[in-house]
């Protein structure tokens, strides 16, 4: 028996439409249609007409196997054996995450493969796997972020009970789960939302097509679709925390912020389920106000990622200063991410032609509620060529070793740890040739503004531009790759092992640097981060005679007034 139920108010009949029949709905309360079917139930294929249209995937689909445009199909949340019961849950604050992206995280690109490796993430010392969108999206390879059915599981990947096996092998192995989940808008392929009701609204506009109405006529019920499908993920999939994309682009003048609607009601569930559930958010505004309790006017996020201590690491490792990299690339500049989180923070932006954010209060706000990282699946993906940084061994070293001393909650992205050679592109699998061409175009038209020959930019809907961007594993115990990846797992076995590391008072830390970026040295209690950022060796000074070197990247020998280090190299020292 299962119980058809959809949301669209402006119709005069609606029906479910099944393999073997068409049944009507009854209207219900405030613009619902339903309907109970005794033979329905778990694997059941269904579609919706609205006043006699075509058949029309649910809104809320839980199951789409023939893709975003096929039938949906009855998913049974309960059937599940769940073995997690001890699992207690994690404060993902100070937590070490691992961004991955499901189809290039293995040649295989599912959730069963991706399982296969978690216990190598467990050695490594991560304790967060952050999964990048899963919600079903147009064809089999894509970012996952133009994904129209959001209660789905992309079926290429396995479907929704592969993400309910996956959460709880996790579990099993002490990992929280973290799903991006994209609520700012949705992608234009298989997109017929507003054929049921007004889930759009044209008092805003995002970059990347219509707001979701979130403030306008019929708002409360596209709100409930959005919260229901939170609460859903933690509730029926046991996941831990949410990553909120592009938070600023939420456009929502309502008395309540959806955001702080939303962290209301997960901390009421987290109060029920007896464990802690995160709301991480991607946010471009430099607000503190994003990790502010709802009840003292913020908005109730437990975290928020920190571009400008990523925008800050990356150009004083690289020398880029280009489009938003403009106002970075100083070492007193990174001296301000690593203390103070935001560089923007009411003074003025170049790239933006304004004056941008607010200064975050010590007093107030821990490191913790603040993602640091060297990489994203933006910051790589995002370029032209999809490649990550083109550093030295001993420049990744650096980077990692500022991330997971620094007084924020560390992120990796996936392979970075082994400084992987692939990079990670920019694709699409669309099957509409209009769209697909538009995709191909706009890209390269995007960057040949910038300077870039049209023709050097990876064509999105290629399969190779797709297959150059899975990991390739065997390098894992090559050198270079060996060596970097054994510095990853000491650092964060050091980290784990250590208090002044993982303080994330942001007074806890320190910073001495030269003013031409050669050098630089992060004070965390007895411990001192010592860096050589030039490619010869020197002698870095230090504020004290170490009294032992706990671990290094390179050589480095304690001297009269410092530490001689060789080029692109870092030592960690105990004064």
């Amino acid at each position: 028996m299962h119980t058809f139920r959809v949301w669209a108010p402006a119709a005069s009949s609606v029906d479910v439409v099944l393999r073997d029949g068409v049944l009507p709905l009854r209207a219900a309360a405030d613009g619902w249609w339903e309907r109970e079917v005794v033979e329905a139930g778990h694997g059941t294929e269904y579609a919706f007409t609205i006043d006699g249209s075509e058949p029309l995937p649910d809104p809320r689909s839980p199951w789409q196997p023939d893709g975003v445009h096929g039938f949906s199909r009855v998913f049974d949340e309960d059937r599940f054996h769940w073995t997690d019961g001890d699992w207690a849950g994690r404060d993902v604050r100070g937590s070490v995450f691992y961004e991955l992206h499901l189809g290039t995280f293995t040649p295989e690109g599912t959730l069963e493969a991706a399982a296969g490796h978690l216990d190598y993430l467990v050695a490594l010392g991560v304790e967060v796997v952050s999964l990048m969108p899963v919600a079903a999206f147009p064809g089999r390879h894509g970012w996952g972020y133009d994904g129209v059915h959001l209660y789905a599981v992309h079926e290429p990947y396995g479907g929704p009970e592969a993400l309910q096996r996956f959460v709880n092998r996790c579990h099993e192995v002490g990992l929280a789960v973290c799903l991006d989940v994209v609520y700012n808008h949705l992608g234009p392929s298989g997109n017929r939302l507003a054929d049921f009701g007004p889930y759009f609204t044209d008092k805003h506009s995002t970059p990347w097509g219509q707001a979701v109405n979130l403030d306008d006529t019929g708002s409360t019920e596209v709100r409930r679709w959005i919260c229901d499908n939170a609460l859903r993920w933690f509730r029926s999939f046991h996941v831990d925390a949410l990553r909120l994309d592009a938070v600023h682009a939420l456009a929502d003048d309502s008395p309540t912020h959806l955001l702080a609607q939303l962290s209301s009601e997960t901390a009421a569930l987290s109060q029920q389920l007896g464990r802690p559930l995160g709301l991480v958010a991607e946010s471009d505004l430099n607000d503190p106000r994003m990790v502010e309790p709802v009840d003292e006017g913020g908005l109730g996020m437990t975290a928020q990622w920190s571009d400008d201590f990523h925008h800050a690491l990356h150009t004083l490792l690289t020398g880029e200063r280009a489009g938003y990299y403009v106002d970075f690339g100083e070492p007193g500049v990174f001296a301000k991410t690593l203390t103070q989180v935001f560089l923007h923070d009411g003074s003025y932006s170049t790239f933006r032609g304004k004056d941008w954010g607010r200064p975050v209060d010590p007093a107030r706000h821990r490191g913790g509620e603040f993602l640091a990282y060297t990489s994203n699946h933006d910051q790589v993906g995002n370029r032209a060529l999809g490649d990550r940084p083109a550093l030295t061994p001993g420049q990744l070293a650096i980077g990692a070793a500022l991330v997971l001393t620094s007084p924020y909650t560390p992120m990796l992205f996936m392979g970075e740890e082994w400084g992987a050679s692939t990079p990670w592109r920019y694709f699409t699998d669309h099957e509409e040739p209009e769209l697909a061409e538009a995709v191909r175009t706009g890209r390269r038209r995007e960057f040949a503004d910038h300077g870039w020959n049209a023709d050097d930019i990876p064509d999105p809907q290629d399969p190779e531009t797709w297959r150059s961007s899975v990991l390739d594993w065997s390098e894992v115990n090559e050198p270079p790759h060996a060596e970097l990846l054994s510095w990853y797992r000491d650092l964060l076995a050091l980290r784990a092992r250590t208090p002044d590391l993982r303080d994330d008072r942001l007074a806890s830390v320190g910073i001495a640097y030269d003013a031409d970026g050669n050098w630089l040295v992060v004070t965390r209690g007895a411990f001192r981060i010592v860096v050589n950022l030039a490619a010869d060796e020197t002698v870095v000074p230090v504020d004290a005679v170490p009294s032992y070197q706990v671990m290094t990247f390179g050589t480095a020998e304690p001297v009269d007034g410092g530490v001689r280090i060789s080029g692109h190299a870092v030592t960690i020292v105990v004064i």
